[in-house]
């Protein structure tokens, strides 16, 4: 379990580092299908979205259960979702990677916003996108999509294991967001995956620096050639990282 202290420093470190830079610090340990697939930011961000995964899953919609009646219950999973969802966590929904209909609009965005969520990804598709685009949450999915979500989907469990676009998603799993897409860290990794991205972070931005300057990659990345660390680590020194 992941406590607000750890989640902080885990914010300033994943803030610093790319999805592509995880994905690598990833698959060394064996994990090549943590990258939520198909899914992209509604608008380009300047901030990367950090948070805690709060789950929400549909399944198929059985016509008969699923009639606009269903949200004068409160407890409706779709609406117990967002009310629920604690602040600082990424509501992630499991679509089934099914856009016909919306996993939700606007409205319900907007209310993550306000309670603090740090974000929302979907396998599916948002109704109002330009609307959603235009809040501060950081938002992901695969299309703008109008119908009502009752039309296709059935929303029925909160904060379980799902699958969202073909990656597993455990509630209190870190969800990292760039404008390239959505990762997600396992819970017991991710103070070590974080400080493995922040330490290539700084080295690649040493490779680029000497990859501007005309400096062949052979050697130097990886850094198979003793000098090229002999250079970072004198780089490091000069620039304080």
């Amino acid at each position: 379990m992941i406590n607000s202290a750890t989640l902080a420093r885990l914010q300033s470190d994943l803030a610093q580092v790319s999805t592509a830079t995880v994905a690598t610090a990833l698959y060394k340990r064996g994990f090549r299908n943590q990258m939520i697939q198909d899914v992209r930011p509604l608008a380009p961000r300047d901030r990367s979205m950090v948070g805690l995964a709060f789950t929400l899953r549909y399944i198929p919609a059985r016509e008969d259960l699923n009639g606009i009646e269903v949200f004068r219950d409160h407890a409706h999973p779709q609406r117990a979702a967002v009310e629920q969802c604690p602040e600082g966590h990424v509501m992630v929904i499991d679509s089934r990677k099914d856009a016909r209909a919306a996993s939700a609009g606007s409205i319900l965005v907007t209310r993550l916003m306000v309670r603090g969520a740090a974000g929302v990804v979907t396998d599916g598709g948002f109704r109002d996108a330009p609307e959603i685009a235009e809040l501060e949450i950081p938002s992901y999915h695969t299309r703008p999509s109008a119908p009502t979500n009752l039309t296709c989907h059935q929303a029925i469990d909160i904060n379980v294991p799902i699958g969202c676009g073909d990656a597993p998603v455990f509630p209190g799993d870190v969800i990292l967001g760039d404008n390239e897409g959505v990762i997600v860290i396992p819970a017991h990794l991710a103070e070590e995956i974080a400080a493995e991205a922040v330490e290539m972070t700084v080295f690649e931005d040493f490779v680029t620096e000497e990859v501007k300057k005309g400096r062949s990659i052979l050697g130097l990345y990886p850094a198979t050639d003793p000098q090229t660390i002999v250079d970072f680590e004198a780089w490091r020194k000069r620039v304080g990282r």
